[in-house]
């Protein structure tokens, strides 16, 4: 079973599972297919949009595992 962490890319996500791109857009991540998003962590892109890195990792690997 897949799971993601704080270090994991964007990019990285996305190839995990494509199903975790409405989970970013809903917190403001619209520039998925940027080149700079792809190589972005999640740390980093949560940081940028003022979210908690630990619950958009949470939830990301809440959807994973349903």
């Amino acid at each position: 079973m897949a799971q993601v962490s704080r270090d994991t890319t964007i990019g990285e996500a996305l190839s995990m599972n494509p199903g975790i791109a409405p989970i970013l857009q809903e917190i403001g991540m619209h520039c998925l297919g940027c080149p700079a998003s792809q190589g972005e962590s999640l740390a980093e892109a949560a940081m940028v949009h003022g979210i908690d890195a630990e619950l958009l990792v949470e939830k990301i690997n809440a959807f994973l595992n349903a």
